[in-house]
């Protein structure tokens, strides 16, 4: 009987040894793996997203499960409720990425929630871009308005949200497509995007600016009004320029995703969302590992959370940029033949947009004014100086 035991327990005891150097030996395989790939990411990284239930925060979760599954590295999601708490974040170095949209933008330019004494102009890189198989704005209008083209907009009531300057100027760009400003349109007031919905569902605006597949929009769809997208066709190179002098970092798309477009698709513009960013001091072999694991396993999840499969490489768009890459990112997309001298251009003019708006900062805020209004609407007399004198855009009226 002791025998029995005793060779029990030496089996037990085996086992157990044999699954330890089992478990190490994977584990050091991984590591070699990880290592001649060039990945090295530490035990855990953090990003910033939009809020629990969103696309940008489900398609982290499904990138965190690869990096997870495939590196043992944990990724946490630190969900913001809006712009500025995703970047600050980042800011503070509590996280190594922020996946979020236009705010990154709106901090490299130094504007909007931006343009306070403690943030002005930040150093903002881009590491990959989602183009998804929607789009992040564009017009929707009720059908029974007779709006087929943007000129068709003309004298009709286009919702104006308050609070949502960016929304505002979106429209706005959106609108400079047919040579229209807020002046040729009636504004209807509305206190937020839900808001504008209820406006053309109640007849009181005809007009609303969103996503493709905003979910509201099914509302109207169902509405006696019906809902329509009308076109802003890519051949008309003059029409494109003045969008994109107002919104630099909106770009051609075609857009597949939302309810009654065609089967073909529909012309429009869209920026990046999710758009993932670092600042200029993250650590490059991370921004690189990153980059480089995100599109090495871009099959394995981009049909795991709505709008994935935006990430995929081909749609990076790295010519029509308006943040400069991230030399890791950079890096990588060198050494698969992705970055070409269009690429390399565009981001040289970047870093040199970035760098006069750094110097203005620098140059304003010694002597600004005390008063909040006061300094942000010195500062934005003194940007847009410093941006023409190096006759540079500054991004249109309203900002």
């Amino acid at each position: 009987m002791l025998s029995r035991l005793y060779s029990s327990s030496l089996w037990s005891r085996s086992f157990l040894l044999n699954s330890m150097v089992a478990l190490l030996l994977n584990l050091t395989a991984s590591n070699l793996s990880s290592a001649a790939e060039g990945i090295d990411l530490p035990k855990t990284i953090a990003w910033s997203a939009y809020p629990t239930g969103t696309g940008g925060y489900s398609q982290a979760v499904a990138i965190g499960s690869i990096l997870q599954r495939q590196y043992r590295v944990n990724l946490r999601v630190i969900p913001g409720r809006n712009d500025v708490s995703r970047l600050a974040t980042l800011r503070a170095n509590r996280v190594h990425f922020s996946a979020g949209g236009s705010e990154a933008v709106y901090a490299q330019e130094g504007i909007l929630n931006f343009a306070s004494k403690i943030w002005g102009p930040q150093p903002i890189r881009a590491l990959m871009s989602n183009y998804s198989d929607s789009c992040s704005f564009t017009f929707a209008t009720a059908s029974d308005a007779n709006i087929n083209s943007v000129a068709d907009i003309k004298g009709k009531r286009v919702t104006f949200v308050q609070g949502a300057p960016s929304l505002n100027n979106a429209t706005a760009a959106l609108l400079s497509y047919a040579n229209l400003t807020w002046d040729d349109v009636t504004a209807v007031e509305v206190g937020g995007y839900n808001a504008s919905i209820d406006a053309v569902l109640n007849n009181r605006a005809d007009v609303v600016g969103g996503a493709c597949n905003s979910p509201p929009f099914l509302r109207i769809e169902a509405s006696p009004r019906g809902l329509t997208f009308p076109a802003l066709p890519h051949d008309n190179p003059e029409a494109v320029a003045r969008v994109r002098s107002r919104l630099p970092w909106y770009v051609p798309h075609i857009a597949y995703e939302g309810p009654t477009l065609p089967e073909e698709g529909l012309e429009v513009f869209s920026s990046a969302y999710p758009l993932l960013v670092g600042m200029d001091t993250s650590e490059e072999t991370m921004v690189y590992s990153m980059v480089k694991i995100m599109h090495q396993h871009f099959d394995e999840y981009k049909d795991n959370a709505p709008g994935a499969t935006g990430w995929l490489l081909e749609r990076q768009k790295f010519d029509q940029a308006f943040l400069p890459f991230h030399p890791g990112a950079i890096r990588y997309y060198k050494e698969i033949g992705a970055w070409n001298a269009a690429a390399d251009a565009q981001n040289l003019l970047n870093l040199n947009r970035q760098r006069v708006l750094m110097d203005a900062w620098a140059a304003f805020f010694p002597t600004a004014p005390e008063g909040y209004a006061e300094f942000e609407a010195a500062w934005m007399r003194a940007r847009n100086s410093a941006l023409e004198a190096e006759g540079l855009i500054t991004l249109g009226e309203g900002l």
